[in-house]
Protein backbone atom coordinates (compact mmCIF):
# COMPACT_ATOMS: atom_id res chain seq x y z
CA UNK A 1 0.00 0.00 0.00
CA UNK A 2 1.60 3.27 -0.65
CA UNK A 3 0.65 6.46 1.24
CA UNK A 4 1.24 9.92 0.66
CA UNK A 5 1.77 11.48 4.26
CA UNK A 6 1.61 15.29 4.32
CA UNK A 7 2.78 17.31 7.07
CA UNK A 8 5.61 14.43 7.75
CA UNK A 9 8.00 16.89 9.55
CA UNK A 10 5.14 18.10 12.48
CA UNK A 11 4.74 16.88 16.04
CA UNK A 12 1.53 14.68 15.19
CA UNK A 13 3.14 14.34 11.64
CA UNK A 14 6.88 12.88 12.87
CA UNK A 15 5.48 9.97 15.08
CA UNK A 16 2.94 9.39 11.88
CA UNK A 17 5.85 8.40 9.79
CA UNK A 18 7.77 6.43 12.69
CA UNK A 19 4.63 4.14 12.40
CA UNK A 20 3.96 3.81 8.91
CA UNK A 21 7.85 3.25 8.20
CA UNK A 22 7.38 0.43 10.86
CA UNK A 23 4.83 -1.43 8.66
CA UNK A 24 6.80 -3.76 6.06
CA UNK A 25 3.45 -3.29 3.65
CA UNK A 26 3.44 0.31 3.40
CA UNK A 27 5.46 2.42 0.83
CA UNK A 28 5.45 5.95 2.10
CA UNK A 29 6.19 9.06 0.10
CA UNK A 30 6.14 12.28 2.43
CA UNK A 31 5.10 15.63 0.74
CA UNK A 32 5.37 18.94 2.88
CA UNK A 33 6.76 22.49 3.13
CA UNK A 34 10.45 21.24 4.32
CA UNK A 35 13.50 19.99 2.61
CA UNK A 36 13.53 16.94 4.27
CA UNK A 37 9.93 15.93 2.61
CA UNK A 38 10.78 13.83 -0.25
CA UNK A 39 8.63 15.62 -2.31
CA UNK A 40 8.10 19.90 -1.81
CA UNK A 41 4.91 21.09 -1.88
CA UNK A 42 3.19 24.13 0.31
CA UNK A 43 -0.46 23.20 0.84
CA UNK A 44 -1.78 26.80 1.38
CA UNK A 45 -0.04 28.27 -1.89
CA UNK A 46 0.34 25.48 -3.86
CA UNK A 47 -2.81 24.87 -6.64
CA UNK A 48 -5.12 21.55 -6.87
CA UNK A 49 -4.03 21.03 -10.29
CA UNK A 50 -0.33 21.08 -9.56
CA UNK A 51 -1.39 18.02 -6.53
CA UNK A 52 -3.64 16.24 -9.48
CA UNK A 53 -0.86 15.72 -11.10
CA UNK A 54 1.63 14.66 -8.61
CA UNK A 55 -1.50 12.55 -7.01
CA UNK A 56 -1.83 10.88 -10.64
CA UNK A 57 2.21 10.45 -10.79
CA UNK A 58 2.51 8.70 -7.74
CA UNK A 59 -1.20 6.79 -7.19
CA UNK A 60 -1.45 6.32 -3.57
CA UNK A 61 -3.78 4.20 -2.01
CA UNK A 62 -4.13 6.78 1.24
CA UNK A 63 -3.53 10.20 1.42
CA UNK A 64 -2.91 11.31 5.08
CA UNK A 65 -3.14 15.08 6.35
CA UNK A 66 -1.35 15.97 9.39
CA UNK A 67 -0.67 19.15 8.03
CA UNK A 68 -1.67 22.35 10.24
CA UNK A 69 -0.35 25.07 12.51
CA UNK A 70 -1.77 25.75 15.90
CA UNK A 71 -0.55 29.71 16.08
CA UNK A 72 -0.81 32.97 13.93
CA UNK A 73 -4.26 35.03 13.41
CA UNK A 74 -7.37 34.08 11.69
CA UNK A 75 -5.94 34.81 8.25
CA UNK A 76 -2.81 32.40 8.79
CA UNK A 77 -5.16 29.79 10.51
CA UNK A 78 -7.57 29.56 7.71
CA UNK A 79 -5.04 29.57 5.67
CA UNK A 80 -3.25 26.66 6.94
CA UNK A 81 -5.71 24.79 8.31
CA UNK A 82 -8.84 25.21 6.00
CA UNK A 83 -7.67 26.26 2.53
CA UNK A 84 -4.98 23.59 2.32
CA UNK A 85 -7.54 20.93 3.36
CA UNK A 86 -9.64 22.65 -0.27
CA UNK A 87 -6.65 22.06 -2.08
CA UNK A 88 -6.69 18.04 -0.81
CA UNK A 89 -10.04 17.34 -1.61
CA UNK A 90 -10.03 19.15 -4.39
CA UNK A 91 -6.91 17.12 -5.87
CA UNK A 92 -8.07 14.13 -4.97
CA UNK A 93 -11.50 14.68 -6.33
CA UNK A 94 -9.68 15.55 -9.95
CA UNK A 95 -7.68 12.46 -9.65
CA UNK A 96 -7.70 9.06 -10.68
CA UNK A 97 -5.97 7.57 -8.01
CA UNK A 98 -9.05 7.27 -5.60
CA UNK A 99 -7.09 7.07 -2.28
CA UNK A 100 -8.62 7.49 0.62
CA UNK A 101 -8.29 10.27 3.14
CA UNK A 102 -7.47 10.02 6.74
CA UNK A 103 -7.53 13.89 7.72
CA UNK A 104 -6.36 14.32 11.43
CA UNK A 105 -8.73 16.85 13.01
CA UNK A 106 -8.63 18.05 16.58
CA UNK A 107 -10.70 18.21 19.70
CA UNK A 108 -11.34 21.97 19.64
CA UNK A 109 -13.28 21.67 17.10
CA UNK A 110 -15.91 20.82 19.80
CA UNK A 111 -15.33 23.67 22.01
CA UNK A 112 -16.54 24.32 25.35
CA UNK A 113 -18.56 21.01 27.10
CA UNK A 114 -20.57 20.24 30.10
CA UNK A 115 -18.05 19.63 33.23
CA UNK A 116 -18.35 15.75 33.92
CA UNK A 117 -19.26 15.23 30.30
CA UNK A 118 -17.66 12.83 27.39
CA UNK A 119 -18.01 14.46 23.85
CA UNK A 120 -19.23 11.90 21.55
CA UNK A 121 -19.14 12.39 17.64
CA UNK A 122 -22.56 13.37 17.52
CA UNK A 123 -21.86 16.59 19.19
CA UNK A 124 -22.81 19.82 17.90
CA UNK A 125 -19.55 21.60 17.59
CA UNK A 126 -19.02 24.92 18.72
CA UNK A 127 -15.83 25.93 18.72
CA UNK A 128 -14.51 28.84 21.04
CA UNK A 129 -11.85 29.81 19.14
CA UNK A 130 -10.49 30.54 15.53
CA UNK A 131 -8.27 27.74 15.63
CA UNK A 132 -11.40 25.85 16.30
CA UNK A 133 -13.19 27.43 13.68
CA UNK A 134 -10.38 26.82 10.92
CA UNK A 135 -10.34 23.26 12.15
CA UNK A 136 -14.00 22.30 11.85
CA UNK A 137 -13.90 23.99 8.46
CA UNK A 138 -11.89 21.86 7.04
CA UNK A 139 -13.47 18.77 8.25
CA UNK A 140 -16.80 20.08 7.28
CA UNK A 141 -14.84 20.44 3.95
CA UNK A 142 -13.43 16.54 4.11
CA UNK A 143 -16.97 15.19 5.04
CA UNK A 144 -18.55 16.87 2.12
CA UNK A 145 -16.49 15.67 -0.67
CA UNK A 146 -17.91 12.73 -1.27
CA UNK A 147 -14.85 11.44 -0.66
CA UNK A 148 -13.28 8.11 0.93
CA UNK A 149 -12.39 10.06 4.19
CA UNK A 150 -11.89 10.14 8.05
CA UNK A 151 -11.84 12.82 10.64
CA UNK A 152 -9.79 11.77 13.26
CA UNK A 153 -10.77 14.37 16.56
CA UNK A 154 -7.36 14.06 18.36
CA UNK A 155 -7.65 15.91 21.44
CA UNK A 156 -4.61 16.87 23.67
CA UNK A 157 -1.70 15.47 22.20
CA UNK A 158 1.25 14.85 24.85
CA UNK A 159 4.67 13.13 24.73
CA UNK A 160 7.88 13.37 23.54
CA UNK A 161 8.42 16.36 21.40
CA UNK A 162 5.53 18.07 22.64
CA UNK A 163 5.91 21.77 21.21
CA UNK A 164 7.73 24.23 24.29
CA UNK A 165 4.51 26.65 23.87
CA UNK A 166 2.28 24.20 24.41
CA UNK A 167 0.63 24.22 28.00
CA UNK A 168 2.63 21.25 29.71
CA UNK A 169 5.44 22.30 27.18
CA UNK A 170 6.02 25.56 29.31
CA UNK A 171 5.26 23.77 32.76
CA UNK A 172 8.48 21.42 32.09
CA UNK A 173 10.34 24.37 31.00
CA UNK A 174 9.21 26.32 34.01
CA UNK A 175 10.19 23.34 36.21
CA UNK A 176 13.90 22.92 34.48
CA UNK A 177 14.83 26.50 35.32
CA UNK A 178 13.05 26.34 38.96
CA UNK A 179 15.72 23.32 39.48
CA UNK A 180 18.50 24.83 37.94
CA UNK A 181 18.56 27.97 39.74
CA UNK A 182 17.76 26.08 42.99
CA UNK A 183 14.59 27.61 43.50
CA UNK A 184 12.35 26.13 46.21
CA UNK A 185 9.05 27.12 45.01
CA UNK A 186 7.13 27.49 41.65
CA UNK A 187 4.21 29.66 41.42
CA UNK A 188 1.59 28.88 38.67
CA UNK A 189 -1.57 29.85 37.15
CA UNK A 190 -4.08 28.31 35.44
CA UNK A 191 -3.66 25.07 36.56
CA UNK A 192 -8.14 24.61 36.71
CA UNK A 193 -8.26 23.49 32.89
CA UNK A 194 -9.28 19.52 32.76
CA UNK A 195 -7.95 17.94 29.69
CA UNK A 196 -8.19 14.65 27.63
CA UNK A 197 -4.66 13.39 27.05
CA UNK A 198 -3.22 11.23 24.73
CA UNK A 199 -0.03 10.22 23.64
CA UNK A 200 1.49 10.98 20.69
CA UNK A 201 2.73 7.92 19.57
CA UNK A 202 -1.22 6.42 20.74
CA UNK A 203 -2.68 9.11 17.85
CA UNK A 204 -0.30 8.08 15.21
CA UNK A 205 -1.46 3.92 15.71
CA UNK A 206 -5.08 5.24 15.42
CA UNK A 207 -3.86 6.84 12.07
CA UNK A 208 -2.33 3.76 10.79
CA UNK A 209 -5.57 2.04 11.96
CA UNK A 210 -7.66 4.72 9.80
CA UNK A 211 -5.36 4.30 6.89
CA UNK A 212 -6.08 0.52 7.26
CA UNK A 213 -9.57 0.54 7.81
CA UNK A 214 -13.24 1.72 5.98
CA UNK A 215 -14.45 3.84 8.49
CA UNK A 216 -15.48 6.99 7.44
CA UNK A 217 -17.25 10.41 9.48
CA UNK A 218 -15.53 11.79 12.57
CA UNK A 219 -13.86 9.76 15.09
CA UNK A 220 -12.81 10.91 18.44
CA UNK A 221 -9.08 10.17 19.19
CA UNK A 222 -8.48 10.16 23.28
CA UNK A 223 -7.59 8.57 26.39
CA UNK A 224 -11.23 8.80 27.46
CA UNK A 225 -10.79 10.36 30.91
CA UNK A 226 -10.04 14.15 31.68
CA UNK A 227 -7.32 15.07 33.74
CA UNK A 228 -6.81 18.66 35.82
CA UNK A 229 -3.88 20.52 34.58
CA UNK A 230 -2.56 20.75 37.95
CA UNK A 231 -2.48 17.11 38.59
CA UNK A 232 -0.60 16.88 35.60
CA UNK A 233 1.84 19.31 37.19
CA UNK A 234 2.09 17.23 40.11
CA UNK A 235 2.51 14.04 38.16
CA UNK A 236 5.28 15.93 36.28
CA UNK A 237 7.28 17.20 39.52
CA UNK A 238 7.12 13.95 40.56
CA UNK A 239 8.94 11.99 37.76
CA UNK A 240 11.15 15.37 37.05
CA UNK A 241 12.15 14.58 41.27
CA UNK A 242 11.09 18.10 41.75
CA UNK A 243 11.16 18.43 45.72
CA UNK A 244 9.82 22.07 45.68
CA UNK A 245 6.51 23.54 46.85
CA UNK A 246 4.25 24.09 44.12
CA UNK A 247 2.21 27.37 44.51
CA UNK A 248 -0.96 27.76 42.68
CA UNK A 249 -1.73 31.30 42.22
CA UNK A 250 -6.01 30.44 40.72
CA UNK A 251 -6.94 27.81 43.85
CA UNK A 252 -9.26 29.67 46.70
CA UNK A 253 -7.38 30.34 49.57
CA UNK A 254 -7.29 27.50 51.84
CA UNK A 255 -7.85 24.61 49.19
CA UNK A 256 -4.65 22.64 49.50
CA UNK A 257 -4.15 20.04 46.34
CA UNK A 258 -4.41 16.04 47.72
CA UNK A 259 -2.65 13.62 47.18
CA UNK A 260 -1.96 13.24 43.29
CA UNK A 261 -2.24 8.96 42.37
CA UNK A 262 -0.82 7.66 39.28
CA UNK A 263 -3.47 8.95 36.45
CA UNK A 264 -4.41 5.58 34.96
CA UNK A 265 -4.35 3.24 38.22
CA UNK A 266 -6.10 5.36 40.70
CA UNK A 267 -6.68 2.21 42.47
CA UNK A 268 -2.92 2.81 43.37
CA UNK A 269 -3.50 5.92 45.17
CA UNK A 270 -2.06 4.38 48.93
CA UNK A 271 0.93 3.60 47.06
CA UNK A 272 1.29 7.25 45.43
CA UNK A 273 4.43 9.13 46.70
CA UNK A 274 4.30 12.26 49.14
CA UNK A 275 2.40 14.59 47.82
CA UNK A 276 3.47 17.94 46.55
CA UNK A 277 3.56 20.68 49.33
CA UNK A 278 1.00 23.89 48.15
CA UNK A 279 1.59 27.38 49.52
CA UNK A 280 -1.75 28.58 47.55
CA UNK A 281 -1.34 32.42 46.93
CA UNK A 282 -2.63 35.12 44.45
CA UNK A 283 -0.79 37.50 42.19
CA UNK A 284 0.10 40.76 43.75
CA UNK A 285 -0.38 43.93 40.94
CA UNK A 286 3.26 44.78 42.30
CA UNK A 287 5.12 41.83 41.07
CA UNK A 288 8.76 42.13 40.10
CA UNK A 289 8.60 40.07 36.46
CA UNK A 290 12.49 39.70 36.98
CA UNK A 291 11.95 37.98 40.65
CA UNK A 292 12.14 33.98 40.65
CA UNK A 293 8.93 33.79 42.26
CA UNK A 294 7.26 36.12 39.52
CA UNK A 295 3.93 33.91 38.54
CA UNK A 296 4.05 31.19 35.72
CA UNK A 297 0.69 31.17 34.07
CA UNK A 298 -0.28 28.59 31.78
CA UNK A 299 -3.87 28.74 30.32
CA UNK A 300 -5.15 26.63 27.81
CA UNK A 301 -5.44 28.38 24.55
CA UNK A 302 -7.85 26.15 22.68
CA UNK A 303 -10.96 27.36 23.64
CA UNK A 304 -12.11 24.72 24.86
CA UNK A 305 -13.30 26.67 28.66
CA UNK A 306 -12.70 24.21 31.89
CA UNK A 307 -13.26 20.96 30.53
CA UNK A 308 -13.05 18.45 27.79
CA UNK A 309 -13.24 14.44 27.93
CA UNK A 310 -13.76 12.30 24.95
CA UNK A 311 -15.96 9.57 24.15
CA UNK A 312 -13.87 7.17 22.55
CA UNK A 313 -15.96 4.14 21.97
CA UNK A 314 -16.52 5.10 18.09
CA UNK A 315 -12.52 4.62 18.02
CA UNK A 316 -12.72 1.19 19.83
CA UNK A 317 -15.77 -0.39 17.79
CA UNK A 318 -14.69 1.10 14.53
CA UNK A 319 -11.02 0.98 14.33
CA UNK A 320 -9.96 -1.47 17.10
CA UNK A 321 -7.80 0.89 18.88
CA UNK A 322 -7.75 1.87 22.57
CA UNK A 323 -4.70 4.17 23.95
CA UNK A 324 -1.79 2.13 25.54
CA UNK A 325 0.53 5.05 26.87
CA UNK A 326 -0.95 6.29 30.29
CA UNK A 327 -0.07 10.17 30.77
CA UNK A 328 2.68 9.22 33.70
CA UNK A 329 4.75 8.09 30.76
CA UNK A 330 4.10 10.70 28.20
CA UNK A 331 4.75 13.36 30.82
CA UNK A 332 8.12 11.42 31.79
CA UNK A 333 9.03 11.65 28.01
CA UNK A 334 8.10 15.59 28.31
CA UNK A 335 10.60 16.28 31.16
CA UNK A 336 13.48 14.03 29.46
CA UNK A 337 13.55 16.08 27.06
CA UNK A 338 13.36 19.27 28.98
CA UNK A 339 16.01 18.09 31.25
CA UNK A 340 18.33 17.89 28.32
CA UNK A 341 18.73 21.01 28.40
CA UNK A 342 19.80 21.75 31.52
Amino acid sequence: MRVLLIGANGYIGRFVADRLLADPAVQLTALGRGDDADVRFDLATGSPGALTRFLDAVHPGVVVNCAGTTRGGARELTRHNTVAVATVCEALRRSGCGARLVQVGCGSEYGPSQPGSSTAEDAVPRPGGPYGVSKLAATELVLGSGLDAVVLRVFSPVGPGTPAGSPLGRLAEAMRRAMQSGDSELKLGGLGAQRDFIDVRDVARAVHAASLSAAQGVINIGSGRAVRLRDAAGILARVAGYGGALNELDTPPGLHLPHVPHPTHASHAAHATTPIRTTIGHPRPDIDHHSATTPVAFPYPDGCGSWQQADVRTARDRLGWRPRINLEESLADIWMEAACRI
